[in-house]
């Protein structure tokens, strides 16, 4: 079993479609696809995010940080949620995310999230991450 994330991703024109869809009926929709998730025994965390205009952005591309109102000023894409998954493999995965209810025009993205076993077991940050993990019960 490996940990997906599903990533989904909107553009200015689905995001303002899926504002027209009242409200009752997206949680009905999104509600059977987690109840599918959540019975198939993979679902691990799933999560949408406020509207992008909401948030900010800190911006690394000089020798401090800026920070600015809003979404990416030049991004298309929005990041609008995620899912994480725990599957067989990557092909599971993307079946689960071609059953996304998902505005025509969205996108998903599929990536594994790497688990804390592939990395060297003798650093000093994973065996303290490891510890965290495991006092929090989620190793």
């Amino acid at each position: 079993m490996a940990k997906y994330m599903l990533i989904m991703r909107g553009t200015d024109e689905t995001m303002a479609k899926m504002m027209e869809t009242p409200f009752e009926q997206m949680l009905e929709t999104v509600g059977r696809f987690n109840d599918e998730l959540i019975k198939a025994g993979v679902l691990v965390a799933a999560e949408g995010l406020d509207d992008p205009s909401q948030g900010v952005v800190v911006d690394f591309s000089g020798d401090t940080p800026v920070v600015t109102d809003g979404p990416y000023g030049e991004t298309k894409e929005l990041f609008g949620g995620y899912y994480i998954i725990d599957v067989a493999s990557k092909e599971e995965a993307v079946e689960w995310a071609k059953r996304l209810p998902a505005m025509v025009g969205s996108k998903c993205e599929v990536r594994r999230v790497p688990a804390i076993d592939e990395f060297p077991q003798d650093n000093e940050w994973v065996i303290k991450e490891r510890a965290w993990r495991e006092q929090t019960g989620q190793l």
